[in-house]
């Protein structure tokens, strides 16, 4: 059977988990009052005495039930309750002991630990149900806004159908500000609006005024928090004298350009119309309407989501409370538990539950047709289960990739491949593919084993990423796919080595890697629903937004891809060689030089080396553009310096002078200097002096302080790789290729090292600000008439 600590620890919510009942520490108070009871001094004395009352305990018991304790001498404990200095505040607890104790003062110290949990239970809960309330009013006007554009829109749409055969889609009449529509929208439409907009203006059709209550009839106003957020393009529009905003989130590349092209229109052209002083006349149509939906869908999905983890909040903690007054009873002896669990049950927390109902009814009428069961694919998404099979097939692949492998390394040392002495056609062609892939998909298992880590340190990856809990891969997903693809790829090269041995030279076994490489690639981009097909187009993606870069919106998942790819450079550049080899057609005539010799590639080979991280720094730019923290421009410095560090490094492969040596020296230990910084300070949070953890932070998710001082050393010591290309050491008679490797693969397990203590760092940064849910958002917003 499962301690209900370890339960209680495993179903709570990680962000909130300061927020809950200590359990742990009272069960801590708890064992130094059953220590004082069990005094050998007074356990001689005592023991008929407490055979006795063991005895007769079931019976006592019984009696003081049917007493039911109604008068204040027979009871143990009265439990003071004091009102509200403040709305913020609540009521607070204090228990008065009315009995003496074994040890009186262990018992006050307990009751008193116990009262400021429920006080703290209390507070939270009130302070977060209020947000959720807020919330969700904010949602509902939302909605109400939404649905009478929606009615206003298809008024419109019938009005412009039987008055005039117009091929634009049809427009909302009013007075529309857009930082959005691009400049040819503006002019296209211009006379257009000249003549229609106008006159539907004077039908005043009425579907901008604000929503009114229900009860009172008067008129509802945003919240004032609801501001502008930056890097968001609005339209601002005013009809009947309302003014509200539209603010579509710059998330995609179109938006993007729009709101650039717009603030760049503004400046150059008047943008005074003849229709009013308000701005330049545009359109709400149904696309801006359907953002609009989609923003408000999702808002109402991670409502719901909150509500949840505040039920799960208020049960845990209530069976909480059960758990330790009955050991508290089991202990003293005394009947404690039916006193102080009444005034739990009749607390703040335990005697509120507001609109979890409301809001589920709402998003199944207006987002699910009154289809319960397509609400509930939003609202409770089902989670994939790991299945049994998938551990079978794992040990199966793991088996054989092990043969495969075991075999290659034999035949490949009888063969001599690997050595200086070695077949050179082989190493230039051949070998960087193998080597490529080993790279790829090592990072991969690191990165399951991540997961393992997280999800044992209860590292809340999921919200972090914002993967959707029926698409993400498990940790046997990932080592599913590791050990697969590694069998394929081994098996591969070991065939095509075979017959490299026994003298087969022909165009089609040269072709075998490059085949291997295609086949992943269709893998990659196949469009049926096989081989976990969400997770690659969602790989997809990811590394789209990390190429446009600028013109996406940065999210964690995006910038934390970025790093990775910063970490596979070497990886990269074989990529890059492969490609030119097989394209070019050199496998036909095994001219392997002809890449190296062609002045454009050797051009592309400076482009791959710091492309990760301009595409890094690009996410800092577009960051610091989209929150306005200067950190982030610190942190671009940092890539940039990656960025010169790495030039340096190509340019004196080619030419290995005295003078790019000390640049080389120069800009790495700079590069190193700043990057340790960031690891350690900035992304892993270590290293504060005033920490109760000395060197280290307040919170830590390992027991163990010694693994963090290990972790930073490691760090330290794999950042100062790039040694390798001044040292030139080389590791017995292996090819400098294999040397080449072995680095790679050593700068790929600090990266997944790193990333552990990077989403450490993040999940504690969210649970110090108690951050569950997605705060998503909303399209429509109050604005003063000025």
């Amino acid at each position: 059977m499962v301690k209900f600590s370890k339960q209680f620890e495993g179903q709570l919510v990680p962000e909130w988990k300061e927020a809950f009942v200590d359990y742990w520490q009272l069960k801590k108070d708890l064992k130094k009052i059953h220590l004082l009871n069990v005094d050998p001094t007074t356990a001689t004395a005592t023991s008929t005495t407490t055979a006795t009352t063991t005895l007769l305990s079931p019976l006592l018991r019984k009696v003081s039930m049917w007493c039911g304790h109604q008068h204040r001498e027979h009871e143990v404990i009265q439990v003071h309750k004091k009102l509200a200095s403040s709305a913020s505040i609540g009521d607070m607890y204090e228990t008065e002991l009315l009995e003496q104790f074994a040890d009186t003062d262990a018992a006050k110290e307990f009751f008193a630990r116990l009262d400021l949990q429920l006080n703290k239970v209390n507070q939270f809960y009130k302070a977060k149900e209020k947000e959720f309330v807020e919330r969700g009013e904010s949602l509902r006007k939302q909605m109400e806004i939404l649905i009478e554009l929606k009615t206003a829109l298809k008024q419109q749409r019938g009005q412009i159908a039987s008055s005039q055969d117009q091929k634009e889609e049809p427009s909302i009449s009013c007075s529309i500000t857009s930082e959005e529509e691009s400049v040819k929208d503006i002019t296209d439409q211009e006379q257009l609006q000249e003549s229609s907009i106008c006159e539907y203006e004077r039908n005043e059709v009425q579907f901008l005024e604000s929503p009114r209550s229900e009860d009172t009839g008067t008129p509802m106003k945003m919240k004032k928090e609801e501001v502008k957020m930056r890097s968001v393009s609005s339209k601002s529009f005013n009809c009947q004298g309302k003014n509200l905003k539209i603010n579509i989130p710059l998330t995609t590349p179109s938006r993007t350009f729009s709101a650039i092209t717009y603030l760049v229109w503004e400046d150059l052209v008047n943008q005074s119309k003849k229709c009013g002083p308000e701005g330049n006349k545009m359109n709400i149509n149904k696309t801006k309407l359907h953002h609009a939906e989609k923003m408000i869908r999702g808002a109402f999905v991670e409502l719901y989501k909150g509500l949840g983890f505040l039920k799960t909040y208020r049960n845990l903690n209530m069976l909480a409370f059960a758990k330790i007054l009955k050991k508290f009873d089991k202990v003293t002896g005394k009947q404690v538990l039916p006193i102080y669990l009444k005034v739990v049950e009749s607390s703040y927390f335990n005697s509120s539950d507001k609109f979890m109902d409301e809001v589920e009814e709402l998003f199944v009428k207006h987002f699910a047709e009154g289809d319960n069961r397509k609400a509930m694919k939003y609202l409770k998404p089902t989670q994939r289960k790991e299945s049994h099979a998938v551990t079978f097939f794992i040990g199966l692949f793991t088996g054989c990739f092990i043969a495969l492998f075991a075999g290659y390394c034999i035949m490949a040392h009888i063969a001599g491949m690997y050595t200086r002495q070695s077949d050179s056609v082989y190493m230039e062609t051949s070998y960087p593919v193998l080597s490529m892939f080993s790279l790829l998909f090592l990072h991969l298992f690191l990165y399951g084993c991540n997961i393992v880590m997280w999800r044992r340190t209860r590292i809340n990856y999921s919200f972090i990423f914002e993967f959707s809990p029926t698409k993400e891969l498990k940790y046997s997903d990932v080592f599913l796919i590791c050990t697969t693809s590694m069998t394929v790829v081994v098996g591969v090269m070991f065939i095509h080595l075979s017959l490299i041995a026994r003298g087969h030279s022909s165009t089609q076994v040269h072709a075998i890697p490059g085949l291997l490489l295609l086949l992943f690639l269709v893998l990659l981009v196949c469009p049926f629903n096989i081989l976990y097909r969400s997770t690659r187009y969602h790989f997809i993606r990811v590394i789209r937004n990390i190429i446009l870069t600028p013109l996406y919106k940065v999210v964690m998942v995006d910038f934390f891809m970025a790093d990775q790819l910063c970490s596979q450079v070497p990886m990269l550049r074989s990529l890059e060689y492969v490609a030119c080899y097989y394209i070019t057609g050199s496998y036909k005539t095994q001219d392997y030089g002809f890449c190296m010799r062609t002045k454009n590639y050797r051009d592309l080979a400076y482009a791959v080396s710091f492309l990760p991280y301009y595409l890094r720094a690009m996410q800092c730019a577009r960051r610091y553009f989209d929150e306005g923290q200067t950190s982030h421009l610190v942190n671009l410095g940092k890539y940039v310096s990656a960025m010169l560090a790495a030039g340096a490094k190509v340019a004196y492969e080619k030419e290995r002078s005295v003078g790019w040596l000390c640049l080389v020296v120069a800009m790495s230990s700079t590069a190193t200097v700043y990057q340790l910084y960031w690891d350690f300070v900035r992304d892993w949070g270590l290293l504060q002096v005033n920490s109760k953890n000395p060197w280290l932070r307040n919170e830590l998710m390992l027991r163990r302080k010694i693994i963090y001082f290990l972790s930073m050393g490691l760090n330290l010591v794999l950042r100062l790789a790039w040694l390798q290309t001044v040292l030139h050491y080389n590791f017995g008679s292996l090819d400098y290729r294999v040397n080449g490797f072995f680095l790679a693969a050593l700068e790929v397990i600090r990266r997944g090292q790193w990333n552990f203590y990077r989403l450490e760092n993040e999940h504690l940064n969210n649970a110090g600000n108690f951050r569950a849910v997605k705060t998503v958002p909303l399209p429509f917003h109050e604005v003063d008439e000025d």
